[in-house]
């Protein structure tokens, strides 16, 4: 059964979703895109990083930073000095990143919806513009909590939450559970993106038809392969659209994507470095013919343009021989 066509979110992910990946998600179909998730404590602090993966482009709409922290006072102030360029800010109740978790936030919280539903409180308080939530469905070491935080929140004044199915403990690990997602959108009116096992047009399918969400957030099965969105549109029926890419193979795909990567790159970072450009390399080459052996190249490259060019020619083999075999 082919569901309605609902909007498809690129994932908060650190070291993935920098403006340029944001905005050639955006190209290959994704209908929203969240940054990599920021600490407050360094957006107060003026801290130049940081402040680097809040930038967006009129390109990138509606733009909607993602910020996370366990002192109520620096989120209040971060949305304070984000509201003025964002469209929507994002509070991540969901990250398990133990550096993260030791700081009393991320997914850490859920423990204590008490104080959940303080600091957003606090920042829906002061906001100008629309306040999102993602979060997990507990931290596994007692009851869940998503349902109860979703409900709260809800009342509070969020506009959308987004779950994944995991808990804390769980990390990555083990299968989303999308039941526990339906119950969260049963009990609330506002939207529930739902998160968690989304890698092609088959679960996202399964997904929806599981949870009743009102939308689909796609994390690792976007890492390297933004066309998974046109692909998951595509195949369900949701679009007829032609690809800019062409509908050749996947390796077609993957080097049109790359090389539009680095164009990106080009046009934003004119001045830094592009911080995430191995791993994207890595990322675009993974699972492809001899990439265990192209991983070990790029580790060694440390000149950007190098590296640039190296995936792009590795990349351009692989295409041809797949034309080859056609």
């Amino acid at each position: 059964m082919t569901s309605d066509p609902v909007p498809l979110f690129l994932a908060p992910m650190a070291g993935i979703t920098d403006l340029a990946y944001r905005l050639l998600a955006r190209e290959c179909g994704a209908d929203v895109t969240v940054t990599e998730f920021t600490a407050a404590s360094g957006l107060t602090r003026r801290d130049t990083h940081s402040w680097l993966k809040v930038e967006s482009d009129p390109r990138e709409q509606p733009f909607i930073p993602q910020i996370f922290g366990g002192i109520t006072e620096e989120m209040v102030q971060t949305v304070e000095l984000l509201q003025d360029r964002a469209d929507v800010i994002d509070i991540n109740f969901g990250c398990p990143a133990p550096k993260v978790c030791r700081n009393d936030a991320g997914a850490a919280l859920l423990r204590d919806p008490d104080r959940v539903v303080e600091m957003v409180r606090a920042c829906l308080d002061v906001a100008k513009v629309p306040i999102t939530v993602k979060v997990r469905l507990g931290t596994g070491g007692g009851p869940n909590t998503a349902l109860e935080v979703a409900e709260r929140l809800e009342a509070e004044g969020i506009e959308r939450i987004c779950v994944h199915g995991r808990t804390l403990r769980q990390r990555y690990s083990g299968t989303a559970d999308w039941e526990q997602i339906r119950d969260i959108v049963e009990a609330v009116d506002i939207p529930v993106i739902a998160n968690g096992d989304v890698v092609d047009a088959a679960t996202a399918s399964a997904c929806l038809e599981a949870t009743g969400a009102a939308g689909l957030m796609i994390g690792r099965g976007a890492i390297g392969r933004p066309t998974i969105f046109h692909d998951i549109k595509r195949d369900l029926g949701w679009s007829d659209q032609a690809p800019t890419w062409g509908d050749g193979d996947p390796a077609v795909a993957r080097l049109w994507c790359w090389k539009r990567y680095l164009e990106l790159s080009g046009e934003l970072y004119t001045v830094q470095e592009n911080k995430n450009l191995k791993r994207h390399a890595v990322s675009f080459t993974k699972g492809l013919p001899g990439a265990s052996a192209m991983r070990v190249e790029l580790h060694s490259i440390g000149d950007q343009a190098e590296l640039g060019r190296r995936v792009t020619e590795y990349l351009e083999e692989l295409a041809e021989l797949c034309s080859i075999a056609a």
